[in-house]
């Protein structure tokens, strides 16, 4: 039985000034009707970041959609079923048939403009595997203190660190997602893009109305 990948949405819902990290400049670029999205591939992540430039070598994300897009939190990609989708078609059960074991970095979290890998839920799936393609960019939303110190009470998240506070409290995120799903790269330009694409109508599946293709290209 095929079953959604999701990413889950549970809390109300958060972009850094972008790459603290050193890494070996690996940028890909996004390519869509609105702009492109330029992104930084993180080297501590070898395993996310070799899949997803073979992907692209391939042409794997050539002419796909984005098939999943919720305001406040973010945009959803990677499913193969979506090229020459019909209108109205349920999405977000293909792959590329492997998953990809987790890669938890506590340095990298679920800021604005995150690149991270969607995945099956823990019931079916208690390892955390990633969708071998299909990957999701935050959006989110500001969060205040207070509310990252209420997560961090119930235990719904570790202690945060004094740089997540300021850019949770700033630029906003995703923070509920952080040590559940692998967040592999972050947008270095064209974080609008992001914006333009998370406000526009949807359907009952949480698909634009009308499609967003996108291809995925190496810089």
């Amino acid at each position: 039985m095929h079953r959604i990948i999701l990413i889950t949405l549970l809390i109300s819902i958060i972009y850094s000034p972008l790459y603290s990290q050193k890494e070996n400049n690996t940028h890909i670029v996004i390519e869509t009707m609105y702009g492109n999205i330029d992104i930084l591939l993180y080297d501590n992540t070898p395993l996310h970041k070799k899949n997803m430039i073979k992907l692209i070598k391939s042409g794997f994300y050539d002419d796909q959609l984005f098939h999943r897009v919720i305001n406040n939190f973010m945009i959803q990609g990677g499913d193969p079923h979506s090229k020459n989708a019909e209108k109205g078609q349920r999405l977000g059960t293909g792959g590329p048939g492997y998953t990809i074991p987790a890669e938890f970095r506590p340095e990298y979290y679920h800021k604005k403009g995150a690149l991270a890998a969607a995945r099956q839920g823990d019931r079916i799936n208690p390892k955390k595997e990633s969708s071998g393609s299909q990957f999701y960019i935050v959006q989110g939303q500001v969060f205040t203190k207070d509310q990252l110190m209420t997560l961090q009470s119930t235990n719904k998240h570790s202690p945060f660190t004094p740089e997540q506070i300021e850019t949770y409290t700033t630029v906003g995120g995703t923070p509920h997602l952080d040590g559940s799903y692998t967040v592999f790269g972050e947008v270095i330009a064209g974080i609008e893009i992001i914006d333009t694409i998370a406000s526009l109508p949807t359907d009952n599946y949480d698909r634009p109305v009308h499609d967003v293709l996108y291809s995925l290209s190496i810089k």
